[in-house]
């Protein structure tokens, strides 16, 4: 996205119509990474539901944590990829590849030690979480795998970050997509025995080590890990923006690491928020049985189709957002975060309706089992009412965080899920069970999306000064 940046550093106006047009240029390729993510989970959801609704829940009871570990991680390398977005708007070389030399230290310092916390508590976790003794051991084995793979998992997420914050939505989407046929690949090996399939006079051997849901886990690390190398070498040995030269330092700044506190540190608060929720929400749907707990997880599976094309949009808002803050140019700003927001509404308000007419079909393909795909049917059929304003929430939080406003949304999404989602959902959750627990879901979620569109409307970040460079673009 070379052009955007051109225009920003320059005097020229950005018409309505280039605007939109960058919004989709960086958004489309983004929304592709995110389906291709999606359909990764679709995969091992539909693998490991093959083989039954206990191997569903040993993973369900562990993904809330999964999530909050991943979302901590995320937040502290957004702290850099905004710094970056900012300086390449900018026009700061220098700033841009000492920003990314310090974010490559520290998120390998931080995945380390995130991965050994995690870890040292696998083995009580799920039990902790209400795990029966027939999943507890298959969860912890899974939860184990994923807390030795967060140096490549993290390390990952912070270098497609940095390359869509330069601009090159391109290069992660093709990634990210090559790690859903890597993740078939490898699950087809580590999860099932070695097998002959036939292909009509055809017989083909398959090897496989017959791990089950060690399996699953096993796939995913090693898919994960072949990314991550690709996605490294791409940030760093070929692109124009991120590319390292000679003579670097490598030591941590305390101008940029303020600014990483400042960013990221909100957005760990409302990770922990929204995961340490999502936690509790499991606490109280375990209790309810093997089957809520495995509809309650393809749910949440199915319904990521949903929302996953809002998280590429939130990735395109970010970077518009922070490349028009660095460059000075605070309308331009502002008209993004705006044109982001309506983009990402209509889309997920698309996808929402056609879930709710396919996703009898989806569960079917995610799992065999009758009873979960009766009640998983029942309770995202409820949700998908929210989509609209859960999209207000994701892409508006996006715009914000370019801005560098992290702390107020990260207050208010803490107001929501703890006092209205986890509230609510205990209390229906005695009388109508699951179904209860995805009403609470669903009031939730509209709520906040509220708020941050409130927010947003209000930022004195975003608020145009006579002063802006293209105030009258």
């Amino acid at each position: 996205m070379a052009a955007l940046t051109t225009l920003l550093q320059s005097k020229k106006q950005l018409t309505l119509s280039q605007q939109l047009s960058f919004v989709w240029k960086l958004s489309i390729p983004a929304i592709l990474a995110q389906l291709s993510s999606i359909i990764m989970q679709y995969i091992d959801a539909a693998m490991v539901g093959n083989l039954g609704a206990e191997a569903s829940a040993s993973i369900g009871i562990v993904s809330t944590s999964m999530w909050l570990i991943y979302g901590i991680g995320y937040s502290v390398g957004t702290g850099f990829s905004v710094q970056i977005a900012q300086a390449v708007g900018a026009g700061d070389s220098v700033r841009t590849k000492q920003t990314v030399r310090e974010a490559l230290i520290f998120m390998l310092i931080f995945s380390a030690a995130t991965g050994t916390i995690a870890l040292v508590i696998s083995p009580w976790l799920p039990k902790w979480l209400g795990a029966s003794k027939a999943i507890q051991q298959d969860a912890c084995d899974y939860f184990r795998i994923f807390a030795l793979s967060q140096p490549m998992v993290m390390l990952c997420s912070v270098a497609g970050a940095m390359l869509e914050c330069s601009g090159n939505m391109k290069v992660p989407s093709i990634l990210n997509a090559s790690m859903c046929v890597m993740d078939v690949l490898f699950n087809a090996v580590f999860i099932f025995p070695a097998r002959q399939v036939t292909a009509g006079s055809v017989n083909i051997f398959i090897p496989g080590f017959g791990l089950a849901v060690k399996g699953a886990a096993l796939g995913t690390a090693a898919a994960q890990t072949v990314t991550c190398t690709c996605m490294m070498i791409a940030a760093l040995h070929y692109s124009p923006y991120l590319k390292l030269s000679k003579g670097g330092s490598w030591q941590l700044t305390k101008k940029c690491m303020n600014t990483v506190r400042k960013i990221s540190l909100p957005m760990t608060f409302e990770q922990i928020a929204l995961c340490g929720a999502q936690i509790a929400m499991t606490g109280i749907v375990a209790p309810l049985g093997t089957i809520p707990l495995a509809a309650d997880t393809f749910g949440v599976t199915a319904e990521s189709l949903c929302y996953m094309p809002g998280y590429g949009i939130q990735s395109a808002a970010t970077t518009l957002v922070g490349q028009s803050i660095g460059a000075g140019k605070t309308r331009i700003a502002k008209r993004f975060a705006w044109l982001t927001v309506a983009c990402g509404m209509t889309v997920m308000a698309a996808t929402a309706i056609i879930m709710y007419a396919a996703c009898p079909a989806v569960f079917q393909f995610l799992t065999p089992d009758k009873g979960v795909q009766e009640l998983g049917i029942k309770v995202l059929r409820i949700e998908l009412f929210a989509e609209p304003l859960f999209a207000a929430s994701i892409v508006a939080s996006g715009a914000l965080r370019g801005a560098g406003d992290t702390l107020v949304p990260g207050i208010m999404t803490l107001v929501s899920i703890w006092g209205v989602r986890l509230t609510l959902g205990k209390m229906l959750s005695v009388r109508y069970g699951l179904t209860g627990v995805w009403i609470a879901m669903c009031t939730e979620l509209c709520f906040r999306g509220i708020l941050i569109l409130i927010r947003l409307g209000t930022t004195t970040h975003l608020k145009m000064q006579k002063t802006d460079s293209n105030a009258s673009a």
